[in-house]
């Protein structure tokens, strides 16, 4: 009965992720609406646990940055010693 529970929250776990990972902007709304109607029950900690992060950058969750200056970093070149 325990290992239901168990690989149960392991595979619900998983399918969460994957829902995220997957489709970030349809995430976003479904996790926004379900803290709206966790505020709207008064239930105040899981509303803060259930709202997502906000993106920075485009929003788009491709993982674009903000930041529009594209300097190039410099290489630091290293020399190699030999034992």
């Amino acid at each position: 009965m325990v290992t239901y529970l168990i690989i149960g929250a392991l595979v619900l776990w998983s399918a969460i992720y994957s829902f995220k990972k997957i489709f970030p902007q349809s995430a976003f709304k479904v996790f926004s609406a379900l803290a709206r109607g966790c505020e709207q029950r008064g239930w105040m900690t899981l509303a803060k646990w259930l709202r997502p992060a906000i993106a920075a950058g485009c929003s788009g969750g491709c993982g674009c940055s903000a930041d529009t200056s594209s300097q190039p970093k410099k290489v630091t070149v290293q020399a190699v010693k030999w034992k």
